[in-house]
């Protein structure tokens, strides 16, 4: 059973266990995918309600891609979980002879650049629904309003949680350009604190 099958009280045991997996990173996968529930709730509370009419069809766009995210966010839990595994196991291999410490090297590096991959999914997924936030709470059901400020705040804490975790994966990787075009990639993420203000103050004039 992966964690996205498991219970909340059950994910939420392993996640405080002493076990390093899963972490900081799948918490951000769960808080994404609970900001595209968000986001997806507020469509459907819009949608076919007369006095919304005129954006019927951009919430008719935002709502399959808020579905697929939360799909998308709740195997990252999973993933991001076996991906530090995947770190662990590698550890493990044996180093008696140049060639083995040469393969266990190796798969060391490769196994922190998947780790390194999969929150950096997490975080562009989570920065996609900070901007389905925003259209939700300026021209969603007034009445959800609150919803949609907190999926942007949902969206933005797995956004930096995850930013997080591919950061202090990027510290035990060797690899100059793998490390370089993932913070390239990092860097217009940063920029969401802003747009989640922005977020709160529309929500806040509309409740």
């Amino acid at each position: 059973m992966t964690f996205s099958q498991t219970t909340l009280a059950g994910f939420n045991q392993e996640l405080a266990s002493a076990s390093p997996a899963p972490g900081g990173g799948s918490a951000a996968a769960l808080a994404g995918a609970l900001a595209a529930s968000l986001v997806a709730m507020v469509c459907r509370l819009t949608i076919g309600r007369k006095q919304y009419e005129q954006y019927n069809a951009e919430f008719e766009n935002i709502l399959p891609r808020a579905d697929a995210l939360r799909e998308e966010l709740l195997e990252l839990i999973q993933q991001d979980a076996d991906a530090y595994s995947n770190v662990m196991a590698a550890y493990q291999l044996p180093k008696a002879s140049d060639a083995e410490k040469s393969a266990r090297a190796e798969a060391i590096q490769q196994a922190f650049r998947h780790a390194a991959q999969v929150p950096m999914r997490v975080a562009k997924a989570c920065a996609e629904l900070v901007d389905m936030a925003a259209t939700t709470a300026a021209h969603g059901n007034k009445n959800a309003a609150s919803d949609a400020g907190a999926g942007a705040l949902m969206a933005e804490a797995g956004l930096r949680a995850a930013m997080l975790n591919v950061e202090i994966n990027l510290g035990f990787i060797q690899d100059n350009e793998f490390n370089a075009q993932a913070r390239a990639q990092l860097e217009p993420l940063k920029h969401v604190a802003a747009k989640r203000q922005a977020i709160l103050d529309t929500v806040q004039a509309r409740i």
